[in-house]
């Protein structure tokens, strides 16, 4: 069933064209990434197809009767409600039905008003939406409902939005980086709800292992054309690489051909034939196919690095804490050379406190840190570049030199430097605040890397990065020879360029886990899930809406009960017996990856079957 077609639709900003004569389709079921290069069109295709801005030329046709929603970069919220009022004020009859019950709940003495709220609780099923609602607002950290809007952070905002979408149950949903300000334990718990969950979903996003585990289409906007891949991410790489290699042998065809007409073309008289007239008209199109080139120029990486002496930077017993907030408790570490570090964590265990005290931005409230005399560092924070008005692009890099120094002595010009971060000459005499935020992140990491730093600190460096660009950064940070230490919740690139992690678990504890992130996860999983089943009683345990009768469990309700308890008991059996597979060292790798898909779907297993046990559990305690 088609959703949306996207019919002839054209944009562009003054001269320049963004695209001409885009058209495609989405229809149910498909879940669909969106990629490009950034400054290419990609977030106003997204705003026109979900009606937020209109293309100038063409139309966005809409089904008949389809619930469509839409989460932008930057949410519109009514920060005059709280978090309980923004979601109950969202259009969703099964909301709707349980506000009017808790308002019954309030008001006993009206028996008429609370006999319908009840009835429509039940005719609408309302009470087995309690669960998914709690669970939801409980995994993306929302557990004070009376909390106004406009005292929440921009991380807070989005996730409301993201959260009020979900709770909204559209048929089509679009989102605009729907990873930004998630922690890694979100974005993987988001990740497996669209996965499961039978949404229609449009979304662009730089996160890789997202369009990997949850689309099952990419669609690429490229020098203003679309090319649709039928796969997840994995697949699109592999089936680009075929299309560019066809796009080259048929431009290498199209030159052959061009060089022939060429000549027929100089020895025609002046009067020409219909029939010399007709291959005239098609010597210019085999001229267009001729000339046509990729624009794939990388940004090409290879700035100058300041020698490392011996001594890098050493911590001892620091310590930093909030009020009762305590963010590191005598933390100790000595770092060697090319050290390469990824920093994960919930949002506010320190993280970006730890990267500030390292820099000298916030003091250690005990301990001592040192740092070795040709330590040169380079910091990347998650504010980004500071703008000044009337500045252009090129002014930024002239304040550090007219020419910037390389490797083996050589130096280029300020402008060839921005040329080589993907910004043309006519670009670079733009006013920084026109440019795009993830134009804005790579001028900005451009400025970081030109001071030739030898320890490199990144704080969220692919937030809004495009992929073509995340792929560059990564391959220049494999070679980079100095010390690395990066917080991210790009999973992908975390996996591509770490060793080892610092994992901030909260209350000041800092574990050295010895391997990348997904090395992490496999070792998370393979532990027991008290810690799990202990969260999902808490979330059970907030904003509960009690079904006001004493019913006990009917018969099929107590079989379930029982049945579940059986399962539950075979499920450990089956999850003990892999953990052991992994202590006695004897699996390969080959081996140990099958192993540990089977021990995420049998966690996962026995989560599903734990929250179904609670809920029955809660009805016998009635």
């Amino acid at each position: 069933m088609n959703y949306v077609s996207v019919e002839n639709i054209a944009k562009a900003f003054g001269e320049r064209i963004l695209f001409k004569d885009i058209s495609f389709g989405i229809n149910e079921g498909q879940k669909i990434g969106f990629v490009a290069k950034n400054g290419t069109g990609k977030t106003s295709l997204l705003n026109i197809v979900a009606g937020d801005e209109q293309p100038d030329e063409g139309q966005v046709v809409y089904r008949k009767n389809i619930k469509v929603s839409f989460l932008p970069q930057e949410p519109n919220l009514d920060p005059n409600l709280t978090i309980e009022q923004t979601i109950f004020a969202s259009e969703n009859d099964t909301l709707k039905a349980i506000s009017t019950y808790e308002k019954a709940l309030q008001n006993p003495d009206d028996a008429e008003a609370y006999q319908l709220a009840f009835e429509q609780m039940d005719a609408i099923n309302a009470w087995d939406f309690e669960t998914q609602y709690k669970q939801i607002l409980f995994k993306l950290k929302l557990d004070d409902l009376t909390k106004k809007v406009q005292d929440l952070s921009g991380g807070q905002k989005k996730r409301l939005a993201l959260a009020n979408i979900l709770l909204s149950k559209p048929d089509l949903l679009y989102l605009d980086e729907p990873t930004n300000h998630l922690d890694l334990e979100m974005i993987e718990w988001l990740e497996e709800y669209f996965a499961k969950e039978n949404f229609t979903l449009f979304m662009v996003t730089h996160d890789r292992y997202f369009l990997e585990n949850v689309c099952n289409e990419i669609v690429e906007l490229e020098n203003g054309q679309l090319y649709s891949y039928k796969g997840n991410y994995a697949y699109y790489l592999d089936n680009k690489e075929s299309r560019i290699a066809n796009e080259q042998i048929a431009t290498d065809k199209a030159k052959q051909l061009y060089k022939k007409e060429l000549d027929w073309m100089r020895r025609q008289p002046k009067a020409r034939t219909t029939k010399s007239k007709s291959r005239i008209d098609d010597f210019y199109e085999i001229k267009d196919r001729a000339h046509k080139r990729r624009n794939d120029h990388e940004v090409q990486l290879e700035i100058n690095m300041e020698r490392m002496g011996s001594k890098i930077l050493e911590l001892h017993n620091i310590s930093k804490k909030f009020d009762d907030l305590i963010l590191l408790d005598k933390f100790d570490y000595v770092f060697k050379k090319g050290e390469r570090i990824g920093i994960i964590g919930k949002n506010g265990t320190g993280k970006s406190t730890f990267l500030n005290m390292i820099t000298g931005g916030i003091t250690p409230d005990h301990g001592k840190i040192i740092i070795g005399d040709t330590i040169k560092f380079g910091y990347y924070t998650q504010s980004g570049i500071t703008i000044k008005e009337g500045q252009k692009v090129i002014d930024v890099i002239r304040e550090f030199g007219d020419y910037i120094p390389l490797k083996k002595g050589r130096q280029i010009s300020a402008q060839q430097l921005l040329e080589r971060f993907l910004f043309d000459r006519k670009k670079q005499y733009d006013f920084v605040e026109k440019l795009s935020g993830g134009e804005r992140k790579r001028l900005y990491l451009c400025t970081v890397l030109i001071q030739n730093p030898n320890f490199l600190i990144l704080d969220e460096p692919t937030n809004d990065l495009d992929i073509v660009t995340l792929n560059v950064l990564e391959n220049f940070l494999l070679d980079f020879p100095g010390c690395l230490m990066v917080v991210s919740h790009d999973r992908y690139f975390m996996d591509k360029i770490v060793d080892h992690l610092f994992v901030f678990r909260g209350n000041g504890v800092i574990q050295d886990f010895p391997g990348n992130y997904t090395d992490y996860r496999i070792y998370e999983n393979s532990k027991e899930p008290t810690a799990k089943i202990s969260e999902t009683t808490e979330a059970k345990t907030k904003n509960t809406w009690k079904k006001d009768n004493k019913a006990a469990l009917s018969y099929n309700e107590q079989k379930e009960y029982n049945k579940i308890e059986r399962e539950l008991k075979k499920l450990e059996l089956q999850k003990k017996d892999i953990e052991n597979l992994f202590v006695d060292g004897s699996l390969n790798e080959e081996e140990i990856n099958s192993e540990s898909q089977k021990l995420q779907d049998i966690i996962q297993k026995i989560e599903e079957n734990e929250l179904r046990w609670f809920e029955l559990s809660e009805k016998l305690e009635e």
